[in-house]
């Protein structure tokens, strides 16, 4: 019998959620994946570890016994890995970041936590202001780099692009519009009132860019100067508003928020990371950069950084054909 390490990550994910499909997204892995690493398990184990109940996996006695003793070998491999790194990680420096809203609270976290695991030995510290703030703290030298949505004009910043997110409608639950499956603009706009990010925001601008045939219709009510507030605004039934699909995650998981993709218009934006042209790299921020390119890599785009499971299993599966 050979017990593998993600044959116990995946019966782990599958106890929390009690669904394949759940457990599928928190790993990043495909729900066959999911069902033949429980099976092989459940094999090897010489017998069931849960009771099906409709989609529902529901945890039986053996299972129930399983569970501790699978968190407590994941938490000792997972300190072994960490103590090793600490003692051969040579990466020093400290890197210094500012980012527009959507990407500074809901993607660089857990993307630093990660850098930060593998490299102890560095510092990254993180500002959070709006785009145009952004720009001109990389442009004043007061950071390193810079993580935008908006549009950056100055021309002594080297722009890359990063990835693409998308922006999206989002209503609370008890809104006439949560019954639909996208916001039809010509049905929808005219009917609405919008929460709108305050000005100077990247996702308002592109927004107002998106929309610029249509925004003569759209009647605002309020401007928010962070997405939460906005959400919360939602949630309270004041109005509707546009922010990143990234920032709503966990709110249209619990049923907080309904999420509508706007029909006929491409909401799609580009992530930037911006820099100064003479900016002399260090180590440290070259090793940073390239975790951020791992980002670019990933094939559902966005739906990498919307979890730390997620961010994860993509480092781990970057870093081990790194290894190769």
């Amino acid at each position: 019998m050979s017990i593998t390490l993600r044959q116990l990550e995946i019966f782990i994910a599958v106890a929390e959620t009690a669904q394949v499909t759940k457990a599928s997204k928190k790993l990043f892995v495909t729900q066959s994946a999911v069902s033949m690493a429980l099976a092989e398990l459940e094999n090897q184990l010489g017998g069931s570890l849960f009771d099906r109940h409709g989609r529902s996996l529901i945890l039986n006695a053996r299972g129930r016994y399983l569970l501790p003793l699978s968190k407590d070998i994941i938490a000792q491999v997972g300190s072994i890995e960490t103590i090793m790194s600490e003692r051969n990680d040579k990466l020093v420096g400290q890197i210094n970041i500012a980012a527009s809203s959507s990407v500074g609270n809901y993607i660089l976290p857990y993307l630093i936590g990660a850098f930060k695991k593998a490299h102890p030995n560095a510092l990254a510290n993180m500002l959070v202001y709006n785009t145009k703030i952004v720009e001109g703290m990389v442009l004043d030298g007061n950071v390193d780099i810079g993580f935008v949505e908006g549009k950056i004009t100055s021309k002594e910043l080297l722009v890359r692009p990063w990835f693409k997110d998308e922006l999206v409608v989002l209503t609370a639950p008890s809104d006439p519009l949560a019954n639909n499956e996208e916001f039809d603009l010509t049905r929808d706009l005219k009917q609405s009132r919008w929460i709108m990010r305050e000005k100077g925001s990247g996702t308002a601008a592109i927004f107002r860019e998106k929309l610029k045939d249509y925004i003569a219709d759209v009647n605002i009510v309020m401007e928010m100067g962070h997405p939460e507030s906005v959400k919360r605004a939602v949630e309270s039934g004041v109005g509707i508003a546009c922010l990143s699909a990234l920032t709503i995650c966990r709110e249209v998981e619990n049923g907080w928020l309904k999420s509508l993709k706007i029909s006929d218009v491409d909401m799609k934006r580009q992530i930037y990371i911006i820099s100064r042209k003479d900016l002399q790299m260090s180590d440290a921020l070259a090793e940073f950069l390239a975790f951020c390119d791992v980002m670019s890599a990933c094939e559902e785009e966005n739906i990498c950084l919307s979890s730390p499971w997620k961010l994860q299993s993509l480092l781990a599966r970057h870093s081990s054909g790194r290894k190769r």
